[in-house]
């Protein structure tokens, strides 16, 4: 992450108080920001799914490459401070060297994520009950990301049995 944030050394700073939210779940906004010091919450609706604290760590970045609205709201825990750049896919794309850390950075997402929904659908697997219905969801998600079911993925695609 550090790496991540040398280029964004020029990149002007905001400051937010506890609890400030940066970005809101549902807007679109193209904006990019990289965390300099502090904390975030990563939040969808109401559950938090993340504590960022590593200078360098990205927010908004799916959203601008997707050019989508967020997918989830970031707020400051504690005061934290972040580079700005209000127009991400430019930015991106005016410094292609970012390309082969973001994509590592959301290569290792996606790979944390499918090994989750992998021990979800096996712990499920088989129970006869509501919770079938929890292998169905998580095998539409899985063949929406364009991934082989799990019985089929090997250790090349990060999978681990």
């Amino acid at each position: 992450m550090r790496e991540i944030l040398t280029h964004f050394r020029d990149v002007p700073r905001r400051s937010l108080s506890d609890r400030e939210v940066l970005l809101r779940e549902g807007e679109q906004t193209g904006r990019l920001y990289a965390l300099a010091e502090g904390r975030l919450e990563i939040l969808r609706g109401d559950t938090q799914v993340a504590v960022l604290d590593e200078p360098g760590s990205l927010v908004g970045e799916m959203a601008v490459l997707l050019d989508s609205p967020h997918t989830a709201t970031a707020r400051a825990l504690g005061d934290a401070t972040v580079h700005v750049v209000d127009d991400g896919a430019a930015f991106m794309s005016a410094h292609p060297e970012l390309a082969w850390l973001v994509s590592r950075l959301l290569a290792r997402r996606l790979n944390a994520a499918t090994t989750y929904l992998a021990d979800i659908k096996r712990q499920f697997a088989g129970s006869g009950n509501h919770l079938e219905l929890v292998g169905e969801v998580l095998e539409s998600l899985m063949h929406q990301q364009g991934l082989r079911s799990v019985g089929q993925a090997s250790e090349r695609d990060g999978y681990r049995e």
